[in-house]
């Protein structure tokens, strides 16, 4: 093209030589050959017309009427606007190879008394590492041996250093910060918290938002559209008794200006950078759609229990007639088979006791309401009112000298043993609100989310405890629900306006499934919040939260910014080219620099502060 250039403007007297007909035919072959055969092979195998062959059927036009010269033009444009465009939606490509180079190669792994450098992959669950100062966490795993600081950004985005004692979960490509740790490997390479953030990158990159599904039914339609309006334009002209040359060339120009480049991209631009940002902030989009809907999103409902507190119960009292050694042994026994925070606060205290839980078999849990299970006496049970009440033991707990009315009205926690019919006592236990939740929810409630509240199955004076001290309505606080209330109450949020519920992926699968936007707290460690949600928090950062909606509502302005300058722009250059005389060129430029507009519009995203750790 430059050579061209040169002979037609600079050196005028070789502008009929070989030299510029050479040039030309150059770049039409390396800038119309490609496109043309993307076109053909887009229309043989799957039946659509691509842009590409607007642009081609352009070129050849406009050197069929003698104007060579901006057909070579336009192709050049076109040529390095496609490898401006292929080259920045490839940097929110390499969020998935950033996840990959966080990866460490090599571990130490522990034979015997000695360790051995032995490749990651090799590693293989029951395998213990030894991890020194300043090493990455190859694999997923817990903590057996020695305790420290580990630096968990660039997994959760957390920037303060969390610390690790035995019995602590581990993440794969976090960092030892100091002291000696031997993790036991639980997981397989395959299935690690990088292997589960690039499989979910990758899906929510393929998986199309609804405005990106439009842009693309838009964009085919249209282009037939824009093809048969410019043979009808050519006609037009002719009769109108333009020529049939300058009516080809100004079909030509048509074709040029109403084509649906910029168009086509101004979705997928916003969309495919604020996901890839998004992931590196430690927030997992499942696809377009989920980042559209929760931009909408004017009510958050949030589970209590691990997602706006600790999830670190503690237990502050044991009522009951016997020992209670030997009430918490019982209880610890049955709660071994449950993952509940209750269940972990009950064997953390009988460890501190000295006690062995006692056998239980056939545990099993009943959602909402508790864990049943048989041991050497009988049928053993431990859990709430209702799972009290299935079991008949209502009146006894309900009498006044079982359970004390103090304990039933306390703000805590209540768990119930009993055997068969027959009341044993009670534990009472407390957490906190995680010391992220306040600024989190006044973060949302500042963005312009309007409702916020609170759905527990937990015990009314518990759930107005810490709804108090993080200023939620008490007509917002929902408690003692089972599963399916929670299901029912996300419903008929959801006929009021775009719903987002927000839980531990365990408990509240249905609710997640239910709402317009399922959201998974600290999935880091939770492979069903990966499963049920539409987003995942890969910390328990209520702030993240926050700056998803920020970033999801700011990708919605950017989109709508896109189309209104794309249709805006299309619009002034079809009908300067129908009612005033455009000249190809300034059509070329004009549709070529949009698309790099809406392009570079859209990676603004990429710069988005959400990528950045939260103090």
């Amino acid at each position: 093209m430059a050579a061209a250039a040169l002979c037609h403007w600079v050196l005028p007297g070789y502008a009929e030589s070989w030299t510029e007909a050479a040039a030309l035919g150059l770049v039409f072959l390396t800038g119309g050959v490609p496109a043309a055969s993307r076109a053909l092979e887009a229309l043989i195998k799957e039946r659509t017309l691509d842009i590409d062959l607007l642009m081609v059927i352009a070129a050849v036009a406009a050197a069929a009427v003698g104007a060579a010269l901006e057909g070579a033009v336009l192709l050049t444009l076109f040529s390095l606007s496609t490898t401006l465009e292929h080259r920045a939606m490839g940097r929110t490509r390499r969020a998935i190879e950033a996840l990959m180079e966080l990866r460490p190669d090599r571990a130490l792994k522990r034979v015997g008394e000695t360790t051995q450098e032995v490749p990651v992959d090799s590693l293989i669950p029951g395998d213990v590492v030894m991890l020194r100062p300043g090493a990455r966490v190859p694999v997923d795993g817990v903590i057996v041996e020695g305790e420290g600081s580990v630096d968990e950004s660039t997994i959760t985005g957390e920037s303060v250093p969390v610390h690790k004692a035995p019995g602590a979960q581990v993440f794969e490509a976090t960092v030892n910060l100091h002291g000696v740790l031997a993790v036991e490997v639980r997981k397989p390479l395959s299935e690690s918290t990088v292997a589960r953030m690039i499989a979910l990158v990758t899906e929510a990159q393929a998986a199309r938002a609804p405005s990106e599904r439009f842009s693309d039914w838009f964009g085919q339609r249209y282009t037939i559209a824009v093809l048969a309006g410019a043979i009808l334009a050519f006609i037009a002209f002719v009769v109108l008794g333009h020529g049939w040359h300058q009516a080809l060339y100004k079909a030509a120009t048509l074709l040029v200006a109403a084509s649906p480049c910029a168009i086509v991209i101004s979705v997928p631009a916003a969309i495919l950078s604020a996901l890839a940002v998004s992931a590196r902030g430690g927030v997992l989009f499942k696809g377009g759609a989920a980042l559209e809907t929760l931009a909408s999103v004017s009510t958050f409902a949030f589970d209590k229990t691990g997602t706006l507190t600790t999830g670190r119960q503690e237990l502050v009292e044991i009522h009951c007639a016997g020992d209670e050694n030997d009430f918490l042994a019982r209880l610890a026994g049955l709660e071994a088979h449950s993952e509940h925070p209750i269940a972990e606060a009950i064997r953390r205290a009988a460890e501190a006791r000295g006690l062995s839980p006692v056998t239980v078999r056939e545990a099993r849990a009943v959602p909402g309401e508790g864990m049943v299970g048989v041991d050497e006496a009988g049928v053993l049970w431990a859990g709430n009112a209702r799972l009290a009440a299935r079991m008949g033991a209502k009146a006894e707990v309900d009498a006044a000298q079982a359970l004390p009315e103090a304990v039933q009205e306390a703000p805590r926690t209540l768990v119930l043993l009993g055997r068969g019919a027959h009341y044993i006592g009670s534990a009472t236990f407390e957490d906190q609100a995680r010391s992220s939740t306040p600024y989190g929810l006044a973060a949302l409630r500042a963005g312009g989310v309007q409702h916020i509240a609170m759905l527990t199955g937990d015990r009314r004076a518990v759930a107005e405890r810490v709804g108090a001290e993080l200023h939620i309505a008490p007509k917002a606080i929902h408690a003692d629900l089972r599963p399916e209330d929670k299901v029912a109450l996300v419903a008929d949020m959801a006929g009021k306006g775009r719903v987002a519920f927000v839980g531990d992926g365990v408990n509240d699968a249905a609710a997640l499934a239910r709402a317009d936007v399922g959201i998974a707290m600290g999935a880091a460690g939770s492979e069903v919040a990966l499963q049920a949600a539409d987003v995942a928090l890969l910390s328990d950062d209520i702030a993240r939260l926050a700056e998803a909606h920020r970033l999801a509502k700011r990708t919605a302005t950017i989109i709508r910014q896109n189309l209104i300058f794309a249709m805006g722009a299309m619009v002034v250059l079809v009908t300067s080219g129908l009612f005033f005389s455009l000249p190809l060129p300034i059509a070329v430029v004009g549709h070529e620099g949009g698309t790099v507009l809406v392009v570079l519009n859209g990676l603004r995203l990429l710069t988005d502060p959400i990528r950045k750790p939260t103090a």
